[in-house]
């Protein structure tokens, strides 16, 4: 995920905000409790996505990006990258959310530019903070939810970009994911930081803590420095000019398996998986993701904005779905995990993302751009015809697919493509082998929307805007478990909206329902952070899916509706 550039930043909430609800101690009128019996869950037939309510955020762009509920305080916490803050919303009514306060990075500590991250345990809310530059060392702050009080704050790597407690609330991880500034720009020299996952050992947190033990640990990748040649054989992406493995790797985000023992770390623009041993803080592999084939049937894409001529370099935008000889990096944002049938199992919401935000060094380019020469006829059918912009010309791709290799061949013609993101999510195993892709369904299901034209970008309402680039761009994943079901939320950056499956049976999911909640150009846009809030920890004993979408600066508070 990328952050957009900072506003000026928010002052700090003036005053300490008070609990507005006393939680009992100990509850009941029984001395000795009663045994229970557990109850069971019931597993409902579907499920249906229903806006009940939202929050408009000041500082518009960029001011909603990712959430995290606290129940016992019954609060909201929401980054808000164009304020360098998080605004803290009172949901006890979710149709109404209503703002209590904000925490500022300045409020925090010095050189501190933005907060990136937050997550919540048992009262304890936790943020990512980023320095001023972000090629410095960030910091953990940690904070009583329910009176914002600052218990302290742990230095950790740098470009602190997403955090999460494991589920039994023994560690925070968070995925340092050490950006560079540039690479070799001669107006400004190079810092790249190493990219890092930190493992913090932590007790005491309670909601009433004043103090928190922490202890900060490091999972890192210089054990993999040297060992460039072997992990781009293996399909792992090393690419940044005069970088090391450790430089290179960028940690994005990280789910942790149910029993708290691993954690599984995105490393999107390596377009693989960094598995980490949390009782070692250690990096114990790389996984490679490999690259999906979008000349299959069902793997097909839109990849053209000037589609509706025949072997032209102009014309209109038309809806074209279908097989092309493109070959997909899956470069996942979000990664979330689940059990089925005792097995751990990730999905990956496959976004895509090119090198191109610094100085010195730009991946990103289109087909026709690239291939000058045109493309090798012994690899692509029709090739004369396949190079013009109704067709594949004018699909961004990558220049550098792995090290130094440009795929073209010793005549200069393009021998492979390599575009950026699947269009889709994937299911994969612990092993990280792939069950499971969603292959084109996205588009396919939004190619008639009554709200908004097919591929539009979230900032405006064009037909085919992002077709030529990763199209609905799926960035946010989570999941939630009802009864015997298991439901993934993949959220649609660019055309909006949340997509629901069943992912119980992890090799054949099924499609469930779809919100999308923008009309054209306004409306909830750019869904990023996707919070699920289960209705025994709901303030309406309802369960919630609570989105925070960037570029409208909304939070949108959805009900999910349960038929049996």
């Amino acid at each position: 995920m990328r952050l957009l550039p900072q506003r000026p930043r928010a002052r700090l909430f003036a005053t300490s905000l008070v609990m507005t609800a006393a939680l009992a101690a100990c509850g009941g009128g029984s001395d000795s409790p009663t045994p229970t019996t557990p109850v069971v869950e019931a597993t409902p037939a579907s499920l249906t996505l229903e806006k009940i309510g939202g929050y408009a955020h000041a500082g518009g762009l960029s001011s909603a990006e990712i959430t995290a509920y606290d129940p016992l305080s019954k609060r909201l916490f929401v980054v808000n990258g164009a304020n360098a803050s998080v605004d803290v919303l009172n949901l006890a009514d979710p149709t109404n959310p209503v703002l209590l306060g904000s925490i500022t990075a300045a409020s925090i500590g010095a050189n501190l530019a933005a907060v990136n991250n937050v997550a919540v345990f048992n009262g304890i809310v936790a943020l990512a903070v980023e320095a001023n530059p972000k090629t410095s060392n960030g910091v953990v702050a940690w904070v009583r939810a329910s009176d914002l009080t600052v218990l302290g704050t742990d230095t950790v790597g740098a470009l602190p970009d997403m955090l999460t407690f494991t589920p039994d609330g023994s560690h925070l991880l968070v995925a340092n994911e050490g950006e560079p500034n540039s690479y070799n720009d001669v107006l400004e020299p190079s810092i790249d930081p190493v990219g890092s996952i930190s493992v913090i050992a932590v007790s005491g947190l309670t909601p009433t803590a004043s103090s928190i033990s922490r202890t900060v640990h490091t999972a890192g990748f210089a054990a993999f420095n040297g060992q460039e040649a072997a992990l781009r054989a293996a399909g792992v992406r090393i690419f940044g000019p005069n970088a090391s493995v450790a430089q290179d790797l960028e940690p994005e985000y990280i789910t942790v398996s149910a029993d708290s023992k691993t954690a599984y770390v995105t490393l999107q623009e390596n377009n693989a998986i960094a598995v980490v041993d949390i009782a070692s803080r250690s990096v114990t592999s790389i996984k490679p993701l490999g690259f999906k084939d979008h000349s299959l049937p069902g793997m097909g894409m839109d990849v053209s904005d000037e589609d509706s001529g025949t072997n032209t370099n102009s014309g209109s935008a038309l809806i074209k779905i279908g097989p092309v000889p493109v070959k997909g990096m899956y470069l996942p944002d979000a990664i979330a995990s689940y059990t089925a049938n005792g097995q751990t199992y990730l999905i990956t919401a496959n976004e895509g993302d090119a090198r191109a935000d610094w100085p010195g060094f730009n991946e990103e380019t289109r087909v026709r751009a690239h291939c000058t020469a045109g493309l090798d006829p012994t690899v692509f059918t029709d090739a004369a015809n396949q190079i013009f912009d109704s067709n594949l010309g004018r699909l961004r791709i990558t220049s550098t697919p792995n090290g130094g290799n440009d795929g073209k061949n010793g005549a200069g013609q393009c021998t492979e493509l390599y575009s950026f993101g699947a269009r889709s999510f994937s299911i994969w195993s612990a092993d990280v082998t792939r069950v499971f892709d969603s292959g084109d369904d996205f588009e396919q299901r939004t190619q008639a929307l009554p709200n908004v034209k097919f591929n539009a970008s979230h900032d405006n309402d064009t037909l085919d805007g992002r077709s030529a680039s990763k199209g609905p761009e799926p960035e946010g994943v989570t999941v939630g478990t009802f009864g015997s079901k298991t439901f993934a939320f993949i959220g649609l950056e660019r055309v909006g909206g949340v997509m629901v499956y069943d992912v119980t049976n992890p090799a054949a999911p099924i499609y469930t329902t779809y919100l999308n909640t923008r009309t054209g150009a306004t409306g909830d846009r750019g869904p990023e952070g996707l919070t699920l809030i289960k209705a025994a920890q709901s303030p309406n004993g309802k369960p919630l899916l609570v989105v925070g979408n960037e570029t409208s600066g909304t939070t949108a508070v959805f009900q999910l509706n349960l038929t049996y």
